[in-house]
């Protein structure tokens, strides 16, 4: 019996259980040690972000602008803050517990030493980010719902479409973490990836209003395509063909980069 966010939610050992769920069994009992403390942060985080950014700063922007997109501001930010929360959630939970898992801890060998392959841990531990995701995604759909920024019922699709995007950054993000021997990297990672997609692709305005060539790279970001879907579904502004190329754009790059985890796992875990 596993304790998670909900601290109701069991994961039960069954006859044909997948080998990768034994490992996904392991970062859930590690984590009913530490539930209390992010299910704080959880609700804490889209409250302050919502309160400080979209009513604070959005009832400038709305005086001076009159709405973004034909919407509020508040209306407006909040689905962008929903994909860019699932984006750092998926490069925190691929950084540091991959090394820890590889070089401190040495979780990952005591899998290997046991039945699992390379496979079952890695799809396992992303497993477990994804269920991390979707915790904290239907966290914030709800105070985003509180705040009156939910004006579709599509919203419930932007829970899978915001643990999409956060799987997007998590797999090459642990391809990477897997090569390294230091977490002096993890900062770069931060700082000239995380923190310049999340100021610049469309969280807290229209990506059409960036200058051309920096509109263009915009355009080829995961968050970006992230942020739209997420927009779209929340605000009722379904598009036909954008979204679906959004869903198809995220689950390909989250494939590829699961294959390009493998192989760098293997390389790191196999001796």
């Amino acid at each position: 019996m596993i304790g998670t966010e909900t601290a109701g939610l069991h994961i039960a050992r069954g006859p044909q259980e997948p080998p990768s769920v034994r490992a996904l069994r392991y970062w859930a009992y590690q984590y009913k040690r530490t539930w209390r403390g992010s299910i704080t942060t959880s609700f804490l985080y889209p409250v302050l972000y919502l309160a400080a950014m979209g009513v604070g700063l959005g009832s400038l922007v709305n005086r001076h602008t009159g709405a973004v997109d034909h919407v509020h501001y508040l209306v407006f930010l909040a689905p962008g803050l929903l994909a860019s929360t699932a984006m750092q959630i998926g490069g925190n939970e691929a950084t540091y517990p991959v090394m820890a898992a590889i070089k401190w801890m040495r979780t990952y060998y005591a899998m290997l030493a046991s039945p699992l392959r390379v496979i079952d841990v890695l799809v396992g531990h992303l497993g477990w980010i994804a269920l991390r995701l979707v915790t904290v995604t239907v966290i914030y759909v709800g105070v985003m719902a509180a705040f009156g920024t939910v004006l579709s019922p599509w919203v419930v699709l932007a829970v899978p479409a915001a643990v999409l995007t956060g799987l997007a950054f998590a797999a090459p993000i642990a391809a990477y973490a897997a090569t390294q021997d230091t977490d002096t990297a993890f900062s770069t990672i931060y700082r000239m990836v995380l923190i310049p997609l999340f100021l610049f692709s469309g969280t807290f305005f229209p990506v059409s209003q960036l200058p051309g060539w920096l509109r263009d790279v915009a355009y080829a970001t995961p968050l970006y395509h992230g942020v739209s879907l997420c927009r779209d579904l929340t605000l009722g502004q379904l598009q036909p063909v954008a979204d679906p190329l959004h869903a198809v754009y995220l689950g390909t790059l989250a494939g590829v980069e699961l294959w390009s985890a493998l192989h760098t796992y293997n390389r790191r875990l196999v001796i």
